[in-house]
């Protein structure tokens, strides 16, 4: 069954609204991108107005800025620690805006959205 982003079937108070149009195409979602840990994979999705969004499925590599020195290196990802959007991306290890990752470099709070961008950005958590 597709994703619908339309406008709900339910009024505040509860009941039922009529729809004075169906849905339209423009309205459909997709499915999460739900980037893993694993060689670089990318997807390409065509967006309205013929614009492009590149989806991260896979990647092993993170831009880790150190809020200290203000320098930006890459580092590996080896595994999702937290995740606050939803605990069970921690037993899958999906990574999504928010999450914390353990790196070559240390402890990552993850700054993209890789769903969206395709990029793994992140700043290193000074403990």
């Amino acid at each position: 069954m597709a994703i619908w982003q339309g406008k709900s079937m339910k009024k505040p108070t509860g009941g039922r609204a009529k729809m004075n149009r169906g849905k339209k195409k423009f309205e459909l979602g997709r499915e999460a991108a739900e980037t893993k840990i694993g060689d670089r994979k990318v997807r390409k999705i065509r967006t309205q107005g013929g614009n492009e969004k590149i989806r991260l499925a896979t990647d092993s590599k993170i831009n880790v800025t150190n809020p200290s020195t203000n320098k930006t290196e890459k580092a590996d990802v080896l595994n999702v620690i937290e995740n606050r959007s939803n605990p069970n991306f921690v037993r899958r290890n999906i990574i999504t805006k928010g999450a914390v990752v353990e790196t070559s470099a240390g402890k990552v709070k993850v700054t993209s959205r890789p769903g969206q961008d395709g990029v793994l950005n992140g700043v290193l958590i000074t403990e």
